[in-house]
């Protein structure tokens, strides 16, 4: 474990500019910085454009940017083209409502491993203090930072980093549990089972399917608790109403263990 020293950072984006900037601001303070950024962008405005050439220009990290047209929720699409354009062999993951912690990435790669794939938690943030970051593009917390909740998520103690890594294990309902807003893979794995699947339209379960095409193709799941921390800032629901459809779809992958999504990361690559 912690052999890799490079990688690429994909962060998604939907028309909030204010939060993608606070997120990749974070990015730019890692201890250990990304070889690369990708946004994978849903369909933003021209704003949101702006932004991410605004940033360029401050940083000697390349930051490309993925679009597509806004013809609704497709999370899965176009991450799948964001993952296309990567160059290096290992993948961080976060969404642009996610503020890293400056050891974020670092955690994530010091216990990468070949035939594994990582899912990290996030600490939440009340509509307050997300109005308040946005505002003064404050970056820095600490676990008793007024206005975030599950803070056990923003605890890190590297010892017990390791240790969980290595032994927690999941069951029942939460053995396929994993937040697309902090992951981290192996790209070879994502292209083995194709990416995501863009058959999942509308907000649900893109990220389920494919944890679990992942480990139906042999490829385990390690949690990275204590560590990886990520801050999850406030926004409204996003519209569900294609959840359930979108479950129908995940239960017929479990029950016939496709390993492969059928329109996925291929037709990019």
């Amino acid at each position: 474990m912690g052999q890799i020293t490079s990688c690429s950072l994909l962060i998604s984006t939907y028309n909030w500019p204010g939060a993608l900037e606070v997120s990749l601001l974070s990015a730019l303070q890692q201890t250990v910085l990304p070889a690369e950024i990708v946004i994978a962008d849903d369909g933003s405005t021209t704003e949101t454009k702006e932004l991410i050439e605004k940033i360029s220009n401050t940083t000697n990290i390349p930051i490309k940017h993925a679009w597509q047209e806004d013809e609704g929720f497709q999370a899965g699409k176009i991450r799948n083209k964001a993952i296309a354009l990567t160059t290096t062999d290992y993948i961080v993951q976060i969404d642009g409502d996610i503020i890293m912690h400056p050891n974020c990435i670092e955690d994530h790669l010091a216990i990468a491993e070949e035939g594994f794939f990582i899912a990290g938690s996030r600490t939440l943030f009340n509509k307050e203090l997300t109005d308040l970051v946005i505002k003064t593009k404050r970056i820095n917390f600490g676990i008793y930072t007024k206005g975030s909740s599950n803070v056990l998520n923003g605890l890190r103690i590297k010892f017990l980093r390791e240790y969980l890594a290595s032994h927690y294990k999941a069951a029942g309902k939460d053995l396929y549990d994993a937040k697309g807003c902090n992951m981290s893979f192996w790209k070879k794995d994502l292209i083995a089972v194709n990416g995501y699947d863009e058959a999942y339209v509308g907000w649900g379960k893109e990220d389920t399917d494919l944890t679990i095409r992942l480990m139906n193709s042999g490829v385990r799941k390690k949690y990275l608790k204590m560590g990886g921390i990520a801050y999850h800032l406030f926004h409204k629901l996003v519209p569900r109403d294609k959840l359930q459809e979108n479950i129908m779809m995940m239960n017929l992958v479990l029950e016939k263990r496709n390993t492969w999504a059928e329109v996925g990361l291929d037709q990019y690559l």
